[in-house]
């Protein structure tokens, strides 16, 4: 009877230490998991206000509840996709050491998507916005660095998923990317045709009529490709994308534009 007193007794403290070890637990956990939600909230304002300072508060209030909770999706992609519009937004207004702005924030971006890929690998945006941030830090660096550093076929892969799991994803972003990404390789990477096929179904969709992006993109393309039937089309796209509020756009329309004159 003793024996089993003992045995019994021993079983009961051995499951009050593990409750105790699970409050424990559940009382750092939980903080942590509240914490880092809120600071994801206060950057997705920030984010959504837009502009240089935005970008970057967004990105160090991000980078803090990663901290909090290392395994948050949602922070982690979010934060690569901060990166990527922080770069961006430098290179487009041309700020001061904007290229050492794309170098660094591109990488970095890339680290944070490249987690969120591996924590949800069936979403698309850790890779949308690897290959993203690819982009920006090519613009730091530039393509021939990007592709000595093998970041060529990590760029076609992670884009390449993000189609393949959703086309539509930010209304067609990875028909565009696509598009831009056989487009702008050097020769003989350079595939001009799969671009253009890939322009041509984002053209087909709701989205293209107000895309001045694409409008340039498209039109850039056709004046590479040649032909009278293809600048003819072309400079309808780019006179369109000229007369947009998007200054950097414009600029490009306007500067395309006087190639086919």
């Amino acid at each position: 009877v003793r024996g089993d007193f003992l045995y019994t007794s021993r079983r009961w403290r051995m499951k009050r230490t593990l409750c105790r070890a699970l409050c424990i637990f559940l009382v750092v956990l939980f903080p942590l998991s509240l914490m880092a939600a809120d600071y994801v909230a206060e950057a997705d304002k920030r984010f959504e206000q837009g502009g240089l300072a935005n970008f970057k508060q967004a990105i160090e209030l991000y980078q803090k509840a990663i901290a909090a909770n290392p395994g948050s999706y949602e922070a982690n992609w979010k934060c690569a996709r901060a990166h990527r519009e922080y770069g961006d937004a430098a290179k487009f207004q041309k700020v001061e050491g904007w290229k050492d702005i794309c170098a660094r924030y591109g990488k970095e971006g890339m680290r944070y998507a490249q987690k969120a890929a591996e924590l949800d690998p069936a979403k698309p945006d850790g890779y949308y916005y690897y290959g993203l941030n690819v982009g920006v830090y090519s613009d730091g660096v530039s393509v021939f660095t990007a592709l000595t550093e093998g970041l060529k076929d990590k760029t076609q892969s992670n884009f390449e998923k993000t189609y393949e799991i959703d086309k539509m994803y930010k209304e067609g972003g990875p028909m565009i990317a696509l598009g831009r990404f056989w487009a702008v390789l050097p020769w003989p990477m350079r595939d001009r045709k799969k671009s253009l096929k890939y322009y041509r179904e984002y053209q087909a969709t709701e989205y293209f009529a107000d895309n001045v992006e694409a409008h340039v993109y498209l039109g850039e393309l056709l004046i590479q490709m040649g032909g009278d039937k293809n600048k003819a089309e072309a400079k309808g796209y780019l006179k369109k994308a000229a007369q947009s509020d998007d200054p950097y756009f414009s600029d490009k329309a306007e500067e395309l534009l006087a190639k086919l004159k």
